[in-house]
């Protein structure tokens, strides 16, 4: 269902052009929901470089964007869009596809991840993986079904 401004004033109890004033597209403000999940995930894409085993920091930052996915609705919208209203979001997001694909040269190399995997696969497999456990599952069902869901799609990575 989209994000209706109008909605949100009512439901905030405040007047229209007060919403419209900070957020003049609805993207605008489900983004700044985002953002603090998806700078806590790219604080994690940037801890897992140095890390000694390049499949377990890969392991990692797939688990950590599952459980932002999972936890905070805003985020797999704004993660999976092509493009966003709010710069800071686009320059976020574009750092967490560099560390991605930082991620994933390292797999590479170490010859642990299947070569013909793309960032783009990550943030697809990433996004299917929530949506499997939402859509299909009760609360309940939710956390045990993602992890059996993404130790799945990680067998199906290794190389």
């Amino acid at each position: 269902m989209p994000l209706r401004l109008n909605d949100v004033a009512r439901a905030a109890s405040i007047g229209v052009a007060t919403v419209y004033r900070h957020f003049p597209v609805p993207e605008a403000l489900l983004e700044t929901v985002a953002q603090p999940a998806l700078t806590r995930l790219a604080e994690a894409a940037d801890r897992a470089h140095p890390e000694d085993d390049p499949w377990q920091a890969f392991a990692d930052f797939l688990t950590a964007g599952i459980d932002a996915q999972l936890t905070d609705a805003s985020v797999q919208p704004v993660f999976a869009a092509s493009s966003h209203a709010l710069p800071e979001t686009t320059e976020l997001v574009t750092r967490l596809h560099t560390s991605t694909g930082h991620l994933l040269d390292r797999a590479r190399a170490a010859r642990v991840i299947r070569a013909d995997i793309t960032r783009e696969d990550v943030v697809r497999l990433m996004c299917g993986v929530v949506f499997a456990a939402t859509v299909h599952a009760t609360p309940d069902e939710r956390a045990p079904l993602t992890r059996t869901y993404l130790d799945i799609v990680l067998a199906g990575l290794r190389g």
